[in-house]
């Protein structure tokens, strides 16, 4: 079965009740030319390289499902699954969920609970469950 759209694999994990997972990754590039527009773009925050981001959807044996379009180095994981329309198509859709890192924090809440996140902070003493 190939999956051409994203909306593809969100009606795919909720037909199968399967769990997805979803995170970007980094991939570096040369330093584009001199004079270029958005140069510093390119630059990501987190390695401090010149990169590109893309995000990736997997399903819960590490299959790969979706891709996305790169995406310039500075890019956010929160910013780019809402760009990719990912929140509207689990916000309402199907009963489905989709684990992701810390990147993602706050996207659980816009999609209805389908995305789910580490805790936001961590607890020295009485951690709840």
């Amino acid at each position: 079965m190939q999956l051409r759209t994203l909306a593809e694999v969100v009606d795919h994990l909720g037909a199968s009740g399967r769990t997805g997972i979803i995170d970007g990754t980094e991939i570096r590039v040369r330093r584009p030319a001199a004079g270029r527009k958005d140069r510093d773009k390119f630059i990501s925050g987190k390695s401090k390289q010149n990169a590109v981001k893309t995000m990736v959807v997997t399903d819960c044996d590490g299959r790969l499902l979706s891709c996305s379009p790169a995406q310039h180095g500075s890019y956010a994981d929160i910013t780019h699954a809402p760009h990719l329309g990912l929140v509207r198509l689990l916000d309402g859709g199907p009963a489905l969920e989709i684990l992701a890192d810390a990147g993602y924090q706050g996207l659980g809440t816009q999609t209805g609970g389908r995305v789910v996140t580490p805790p936001h902070r961590k607890f020295k003493k009485n951690a709840p469950d």
